[in-house]
């Protein structure tokens, strides 16, 4: 019993970090209706610079605001710039953008920041004796942080977008950027705002992340998160908050418990299965467990 209750809280822990990535992909696609591809990598780049700011003897906090802002104003950036002047010609081409995006920017945090693993210290407690026993399990310090963090952050951005003006201006540009232009929604900034909170987040969940990450800092850290982030937003839905929430979270589990009694299916297949699994339940509902389904007249 003590062994899979310390499973779960692996699992759960895992599938935090996971949420927390997917909040980030169905807040910038509930802002602009699109898919950031290069949102790991965006999240990667940030928590490096975090890194090295504590290299310079910055306090982590402080290194923790500066990888959010530096998110924010990245994501902004990048949908001013690269990706609202090609969407306007072909929605297709956004996926390119994201996917140069995604090997860019790894390109230039390999040439910045060099390509040994780094350590990235953790904003909260993460001793050997910085834990709260759950029963037979323990939950350290730092993966107690992310669940806190989860939490508040979910309370926020759902406020955001339904008790403020501009969360209802975001979820009408998703839903119809020329019918809320012409009900004079403001859709530029609309539209760059959408891609800097979803950046803002990923900076946040990515110096979160990384003291967590068997591999600490480097090149390849959040690709096996950005994949499950990915599908714990489309098994949700890509337009649900709370479905990002409980994708992240399942996925989390399934993984631990794949890996702790499947062995044969453990290791180098456990993502792979998890995804099987998230494909199945699309093919029976593609708008994910909590996704809205879209009627279009005719």
């Amino acid at each position: 019993m003590d062994l899979l209750l310390e499973r779960l809280v692996s699992g759960l822990t895992n599938g935090s970090v996971y949420a927390l990535l997917a909040l980030a992909l169905v807040v910038v696609f509930r802002g602009s209706g699109t898919i950031n591809f290069a949102q790991g990598e965006l999240a990667l780049f940030t928590t490096f610079v975090a890194w090295w700011l504590t290299t310079l003897g910055s306090p982590v906090w402080l290194a923790v605001l500066a990888s959010i802002a530096l998110g924010f104003v990245l994501g902004a950036g990048i949908e001013r710039l690269l990706v609202r002047p090609v969407q306007r010609k072909n929605d297709t081409a956004v996926l390119i953008v994201a996917l140069g995006l995604f090997t860019g920017l790894n390109a230039l945090d390999a040439l910045l920041f060099g390509t040994e693993t780094k350590v990235m210290p953790s904003p909260f407690p993460n001793g050997l004796d910085d834990y709260v026993s759950l029963g037979g399990a323990r939950l350290y310090g730092d993966a107690l942080g992310v669940w806190v963090v989860l939490v508040v952050l979910v309370g926020l951005v759902s406020l955001l977008f339904r008790r403020t003006r501009v969360g209802l201006h975001m979820r009408a540009v998703a839903d119809n950027p020329e019918s809320a232009a012409l009900a004079g929604v403001p859709t530029s900034r609309v539209l760059a705002l959408g891609w800097g909170l979803s950046g803002a987040i990923g900076g946040l969940a990515g110096v979160l992340v990384t003291p967590l990450a068997p591999q600490q800092l480097s090149l390849t850290t959040m690709f096996t998160v950005f994949i499950a982030a990915s599908a714990a937003a489309l098994f949700g839905g890509l337009d649900s908050l709370g479905g990002a929430i409980v994708g992240g979270l399942v996925i989390g589990v399934l993984e631990a418990l794949v890996t702790g009694y499947v062995p044969a299916l453990g290791g180098a297949m456990q993502q792979t299965t998890v995804l099987v699994v998230i494909v199945l339940i699309l093919l029976v509902r593609p708008t994910g467990l909590f996704g809205s389904r879209r009627l279009e007249r005719v």
